[in-house]
């Protein structure tokens, strides 16, 4: 547990009277301004109330039930262990709690601005749109608002909650709030715009001083503005009040959401982005307002997503929303290694496809109904040189369209891997059955390091064969100077993934053609 109050030493605070988009973008990530109070813990760190500088954080956080934390009763006292979970929540007191990935035990304190540093530029890189299939990974719902054009990080990286609020105000400070023609339909004493005749004769026809007029009015207030309003108003308890008051003012004739509105925030987000594109709107400017909702819904939904049940008897049913960004470790590893590889594969060939958690049945009964079905994090299909069909579907492969085969199937798991005896049981059989299904050429184990020390580790399977009095333990590679027909399956790997570089270790690229 660590809390950084040398943020607060004499900051480079941004000039609230100059809030020109330029500097303030310029000056934003060195702003000692906009880092507050901050405890950072790790992965599967067990808390209690001594490690909090206020007690009433730990009884909120305990009263929360955060699906993160597992409540234990240990030596007469109370602990929340962390699960495998990275984010930010706002504690009553004003205090951040930052949860950042562990590795091993040497990630823990001796380096928090390289985790950060890597676990910002993960995120980063998960928004990437990969050009030649134009579409973000699947499931990508809780990590697609981030920019990929966000700016170079400081040497002391700043803390998770304070790159978000960068990449929140990197688009504010860009956008104005958009303005329409919207109609409205008001009964009046005055005839203006156009005459509403059914309406008139259902409300005005005892009193015809009155007219049912509809009218085209300018007005900022569309769902798109207010989704923006409520996400700035959620953000707010993390600016400083210096700037406050600049950033605010172009937005306080609005109203955020309303709790209604708030249950029902799928379909406002839905209604905003409707309006956004039928409004007269540069391309650059449709794109920034458009990145800006959606960034503002994903924060308002974590909101309400990730606030958990609760078992205060005093909190509201419907409680304002409070700062909490909560991602599975397990679920954004994967689709940034897969990302990643998919890319390096592409780049040595574009006869190499990828595939993301594509689901197949493995098992049958006698009666062809599925038992079991598997689902690798990462395919890879190598289509013959002479096919040029891009335009497949993503989630199966005709065989009877497109000639190849698949050459890889990739598992990747979010663990520390001291070594390879430190394999399990249970993953290796996964993989091993990954690849007998697919009949891929290559079976590779993706885990996490830190640098490029590690390097990629072949696993040769022992064949065991009955020949009557005595079982033989044969090699996977050699029988008796001949390759049985029984030994054709996949060479399996275990490849380290520098979290650092975002890249695998060793020279395997190079020899990706290779069984």
């Amino acid at each position: 547990m660590r809390t950084h109050n040398q943020y607060y030493a004499q900051g480079n605070y941004i000039n609230a009277d100059n809030i020109n988009a330029d500097s303030f973008y310029a000056r934003m990530p060195n702003s000692k301004a906009l880092v507050a109070n901050v405890i950072t813990v790790f992965e599967h760190q067990r808390l209690t109330a001594h490690d909090f500088a206020h007690v009433s954080d730990f009884h909120w956080l305990m009263a929360q039930e955060f699906a993160v934390f597992t409540i234990k009763r240990k030596q007469g006292q109370w602990q929340l262990k962390v699960g495998h979970h990275i984010g930010i929540i706002l504690l009553p007191s004003g205090m951040t709690l930052e949860l950042l990935p562990k590795l091993n035990q040497s990630t823990q304190y001796n380096n928090i601005a390289q985790t950060r540093h890597w676990v910002q530029g993960m995120l980063s890189d998960l928004t990437r749109l990969d050009a030649r299939q134009s579409r973000k990974l699947p499931s990508m719902k809780n990590l697609g608002q981030f920019s990929d054009q966000s700016m170079p990080l400081s040497v002391e990286a700043p803390p998770l909650s304070d790159w978000l609020l960068e990449q929140f105000l990197q688009r504010l400070v860009r956008y104005q709030p958009t303005q329409h023609y919207q109609a409205q339909i008001n009964n009046q004493s005055s005839l203006q715009g156009r005459l509403v005749i059914k309406e008139q004769l259902r409300h005005n026809s005892m009193q015809p001083h009155k007219f049912v007029c509809e009218r085209s009015v300018l007005s900022q207030d569309m769902l798109a503005n207010r989704l923006i309003k409520s996400a700035l108003v959620w953000l707010m308890p993390l600016l400083p009040r210096s700037i406050c008051t600049p950033l605010l003012r172009p937005w306080q004739p609005l109203f955020g959401l309303n709790q209604r509105e708030r249950q029902r925030l799928e379909s406002i987000y839905t209604q905003a982005k409707q309006q956004l594109n039928v409004l007269p709107l540069q391309k650059q400017q449709l794109q920034a307002a458009q990145q800006l909702v959606d960034l503002a819904y994903w924060l308002l939904q974590q909101s309400n997503a990730a606030t958990g049940y609760g078992i205060d008897p005093t909190r509201p049913n419907l409680p304002q929303p409070r700062l909490c960004l909560l991602i599975d470790m397990n679920q954004a590893f994967e689709q940034w290694a897969s990302q990643r590889i998919a890319s390096m594969f592409q780049q040595v060939s574009s006869n190499y496809r990828p595939f993301y958690q594509t689901q197949s049945v493995w098992l049958n009964d006698s009666e062809g109904q599925a038992c079991v079905s598997i689902r690798p994090d990462l395919l890879i299909y190598k289509t013959a040189d002479n096919d040029n069909n891009q335009n497949q579907s993503e989630t199966a492969v005709s065989k009877e369209t497109v000639n190849g085969c698949y050459s890889h199937v990739i598992d990747i798991k979010w663990k520390y891997l001291p070594h390879a005896g430190a394999i399990t049981a249970s993953d290796a059989y996964q993989l091993t059955s990954y690849a007998q299904a697919y009949q891929a050429g290559q079976g590779w184990m993706v885990y996490p390091v830190l640098g490029d020390k590690r390097r990629p580790v072949a696993l040769k399977q022992q064949i065991y064969r009955d020949n009557g009095d005595n079982k033989s333990n044969i090699s996977s590679d050699i029988s008796d100077g001949t390759k049985s027909n029984h030994l054709n399956h996949a060479d399996l790997w275990l490849i380290p993934f520098d979290v650092l570089t975002g890249m695998v270790n060793g020279d395997l690229p190079t020899n990706l053609n290779e069984k």
